[in-house]
């Protein structure tokens, strides 16, 4: 077979631009570190270093929102403590109040600072987070949540909790709404709650107040009524008459369908008192209340009479308002520690994706390096090959 100058000239230079070509690309590799730079090298790999790849990048993003739930919890947790700690100091400000050693001047001046308590949980309730979004509004992060409006505090936020996807399948709230944390209260003692009628004239007061058997209660309005000073009746909603009793002494207590009232001091005839089914309160409207029950006066014993009701149901709401605040930031304990466990996994989860990715696409370096090494010999083998075999003409003989 005759092979011409030409076609051997194009074989051994095409050879040589093979050999540079696969030392290039060995090169790339090893100043890159990846075996696998483009499907081609190996198209099974590259399709699971693309899923590998995807997964950790979703795991990026739920960390991002981790990160995101796990501010705002924490700043609604100090938000809570807040509150928690401003409660415990308007109870204490509320027995002060409640002692007998009070006129009413130095009343007034316990209920300017519940005033500003109440500014001060305003504040609190419309705390934001480091976005500027309101910790409390529900959804709607960009409205303020509580104002004062004419004595009284509204909530223009939604009852929404924003959840935030930590995980494949796992959401957690990143806060409470403002009408969890702080409108959904349940008044007195949780099942029924006490007052005294305003057109009383004997210095009774009513308190206390405990569920015995819980079976027995029968949610309802209910009126205790004195007959006279010493005997009473218990009517329902209906004005059906519940039960009698007489009333002896300065302190007895009246017991039906499973509770139990304490009444103190000296009941006149037709003196009521309320006791009623617990319904909702929020924390506003109870130091918005009590500001109201401090400024009264008490001229008489009557009024003083009333004064110690107000406040005793005062103390009872407010022992329920801790209660619930308590509540609520276990809630937040619990998220949160929901949030910690989460981001262990998911730390475990990456160094395993991490893992399975590096051995599909990273390169072995000895053996990148061993087989560039013998790539680089066969180059230079090719080329002083073809620089011998270049000379080998007839025409280099003649002279």
């Amino acid at each position: 077979m005759r092979i011409s100058t030409a076609g051997m000239h194009y074989n051994a230079l095409t050879a040589m631009l093979e050999q540079q070509t696969s030392l290039s690309k060995i090169q790339n590799q090893i100043a890159t570190g990846r075996r696998v730079q483009t499907p081609a090298d190996d198209p099974v790999a590259a399709v699971h270093i693309l899923e590998l790849s995807r997964a950790l990048q979703e795991s990026e993003q739920f960390k991002a929102n981790s990160d995101v739930a796990t501010n705002r919890l924490t700043l609604e947790e100090q938000a809570l403590a807040d509150v928690t700690s401003l409660l415990h100091k308007v109870r204490e400000l509320t027995v002060q109040a409640n002692s007998a050693s009070i006129d009413d001047a130095s009343r007034k001046l316990i209920a300017t600072e519940v005033r500003g308590r109440l500014g001060e949980l305003i504040d609190i309730a419309n705390r934001r987070d480091a976005s500027s979004e309101y910790l409390f509004s529900g959804y709607s992060t960009q409205t303020q949540p509580f104002n004062m409006t004419a004595g009284s505090v509204s909530y223009a936020g939604d009852q929404g909790n924003r959840l935030l996807q930590v995980g494949p399948s796992q959401r957690v709230p990143d806060s409470h709404s403002g009408f969890d944390a702080f409108m959904n209260l349940a008044e007195g003692n949780g099942t029924f709650v006490l007052d005294a009628a305003d057109a009383n004239t004997g210095t009774a007061s009513i308190a206390g107040g405990s569920v015995s058997d819980r079976s027995a209660w029968i949610p309802d309005d209910y009126t205790l009524r004195f007959t006279a000073p010493g005997t009473w009746e218990v009517v329902d909603s209906a004005n059906v008459q519940v039960t009698t009793g007489t009333f002896t002494g300065e302190t007895d207590t009246v017991s039906f369908r499973g509770i139990s009232v304490s009444i103190t001091g000296q009941p006149a005839a037709n003196d009521e008192f309320q006791i009623s089914r617990s319904r909702s309160e929020d924390l506003f409207t109870t130091l918005n209340d009590l500001v109201a029950a401090l400024e009264r006066p008490a001229g008489n014993a009557t009024a003083r009479a009333q004064i110690a009701t107000d406040l005793g149901g005062t103390l009872q709401q407010l022992d329920k308002s801790l209660d619930h605040v308590l509540s609520v930031r276990a809630e937040v304990g619990t998220r949160l520690s929901s949030l910690e466990n989460a981001a262990n996994a998911r730390e475990d989860q990456v160094v395993e994706l991490e893992r399975m990715r590096s051995d599909l696409r990273d390169l072995d370096y000895a053996e990148a390096v061993t087989k560039m090494n013998q790539q680089l010999v066969a180059l230079q083998a090719a080329q002083m090959s073809y620089s011998r075999i270049s000379q080998l003409s007839l025409f280099n003989y003649l002279t």
